[in-house]
Formats: structure tokens, C-alpha cells, sequence
């Protein structure tokens, strides 16, 4: 299958792209991609126009997966639009330069987030549940509607929330080691709030089973099938790491060190990923004590 990547230099996509064959990877430094990520078709596109037709002409599938990150910088009013136009101007742009193909790809493989659900408590989170509040559930509505706009080109539609992606190579993980090695690591606020992890592979693998399946379509959660409290996750971590975990994060002491963003790391979302399961999707590591000593081994 012959497929286009955009954020293929991101921790996800250089994860996605070594499993692939040769795709083309469109983004804004076609040097940074030839760096990274080695045997690939380098296209260069920014965000804010439609990409080239050359670069999409004979894609059968796309894995759209750019965006800012929302783990960098506080949360101020320009740093939410960035977050915002990141998203909707890229995704609607990229949908703008598949209308012009005489034959549009098959299926459209977008990244979201389980922030889509809001905080949410012990509520069970499955595809059909209801979106939540907050900045980042609308920030996912919004990005989840513009990608659905490719159905109109006869495109299948898949977008994917994201949990809490651990790998030894970016994302949350390599962040916590220290203070853990340190003997510095503990729960945030009471420990109670669940946390919704995916293995690195496994994303990867959900992101590939989904644009495989042609019954596949809609929002799909990629998450581990067992969410875990934030004490189970760390005290795991420490006892892998053979370091305490007694120390705690208070809660009013993190909102005054990251404002509204640490609403993100105090919220609960017990999420399942039931359609995934369903398409018969089987997981690599479907255990965080599992998935934690083969990323630190």
C-alpha cells in the first residue's frame, strides 16, 4: 500500500514510518526528514496551504499525525490557538489537496486524543460514549469533524484517540526516569485518578490494524485494554526501577507551576479500546508492569 505520512519526524510517526515501506513524508523541513528518518519519499508542506498534488498523486492511505504538541510551553491564549490551528488548518488543508486527486486514498487515519472524553472519573470510556469538557475535548470535537469531511470524498475515516504513549525514545517515559532514579518520583495529587497508557508498539500496530480493516471506521481508542491509577502506574514504575515512590505532587502545587494544563495530569479517563478488540486487534503489551520492563530492559 503506497501511503502518506505527515509528522512522520515526531515520536509516533518515526515509530510508524520503520513500519512501512518506503511512504512519503510530508512536512515542513525536508532536510529534518531525510535526517530522521532515512529510506523515505521527503516532501516538503506547510500547514497552512494544500499540499502539492505531486505529493499525494497514487496515496492509497494517509496517516495524518501533525500537530503541536500540548506538553510544550504553558497554556496562555496564543499557545491554545497554536494548539487549535495546528490541527484544523492542517487537517482541512490536507483534505483541500485530496479533493483535487482523480482518486482520492481509501482510507484517512487521523491522530486525536483521549481528551476527547474530559476528566470523567471511573466512568468506562469506550468509542460511543459522549465527548466531555474542557479544552482539550474541544480541541479533539473540532479536529475529529474536519477529518470526517474526507467521507465526502468516498475516503474512510478513522480517527484514532491517543492515550498516555510509553516507549524508551520519547513521549512520557524517558521524562519520569530521573526523578524516579533519583528516588524523587510519587503519585500526582491523591493517586486516584486513572491513566489511560498505550505501549509505543502497539499504537503503532492499532494505527496499521485500523487502516487494514475496511469495517474500521470512526473514532477508535488506542489505549492498553486496562487503565491503571496514577498510584498503580508509579508505584510499578518505582518497583521496576527498585526505587521508593513515597513523594507526592500536590495538586494545588502543580496548578500553580502549569496553570490550566495540569488539569490534563490530574484528570481520570478510564478508557477502552473496544472497537480495536472488536476488529480483532491483538496487543503486544497489553500489561503496564508487562509493557514498563520491556521499555526499560
Amino acid at each position: 500500500m503506497h501511503c502518506l505520512v505527515t509528522g512522520g519526524t515526531g515520536f509516533v510517526g518515526r515509530h510508524l514510518v520503520r513500519r512501512l515501506e518506503q511512504p512519503v513524508v510530508a512536512g515542513r523541513s525536508v532536510q529534518k526528514i531525510k535526517q530522521l528518518l532515512g529510506n523515505v519519499t521527503p516532501c516538503q508542506w506547510d500547514i497552512r496551504t494544500p499540499p502539492e498534488r505531486s505529493v499525494l498523486d497514487g496515496v492509497e492511505a494517509v496517516f495524518h499525525l501533525a500537530g503541536e504538541s500540548v506538553f510544550s510551553g504553558r497554556w496562555n491564549a496564543a499557545r491554545k490557538q497554536q494548539i487549535l490551528d495546528s490541527r484544523l488548518l492542517g487537517t482541512r488543508n490536507l483534505i483541500a489537496g485530496l479533493a483535487g486527486l482523480d482518486r482520492p486514498p481509501a482510507v484517512l487515519v487521523c491522530a486525536s486524543a483521549i481528551g476527547y472524553y474530559g476528566a470523567r472519573g471511573a466512568e468506562t470510556l469506550v468509542e460511543t460514549s459522549p465527548p466531555g469538557a474542557g479544552f482539550l475535548a474541544q480541541v479533539c470535537q473540532a479536529w475529529e469533524e474536519e477529518a470526517r469531511q474526507a467521507e465526502k470524498l468516498g475516503t474512510r475515516v478513522i480517527s484514532v484517540r491517543i492515550g498516555l504513549v510509553l516507549g524508551s525514545d520519547g513521549g512520557a517515559l524517558p521524562r519520569m526516569l530521573l526523578p524516579f532514579r533519583l528516588g524523587l518520583g510519587g503519585r500526582i495529587g491523591n493517586g486516584s485518578q486513572f491513566m489511560s497508557w498505550i505501549h509505543i508498539d502497539d499504537l503503532v500496530g492499532i494505527l496499521l490494524h485500523a487502516a487494514a480493516e475496511s469495517t474500521v471506521r470512526g473514532p477508535v481508542n488506542a489505549t492498553a485494554p486496562q487503565a491503571v491509577s496514577n498510584r498503580e502506574f508509579t508505584t510499578t514504575l518505582a518497583n521496576i526501577l527498585r526505587r521508593p515512590a513515597f513523594l507526592a505532587v500536590p495538586a494545588p502545587l502543580l496548578k500553580v507551576a502549569l496553570g490550566e494544563f495540569a488539569d490534563v495530569l490530574l484528570g481520570s479517563q478510564r478508557v477502552v479500546p473496544e472497537k480495536i478488540l472488536n476488529a480483532g486487534y491483538t496487543f503486544a503489551h497489553p500489561e503496564l508492569k508487562g509493557a514498563l520492563q520491556h521499555l526499560l530492559a
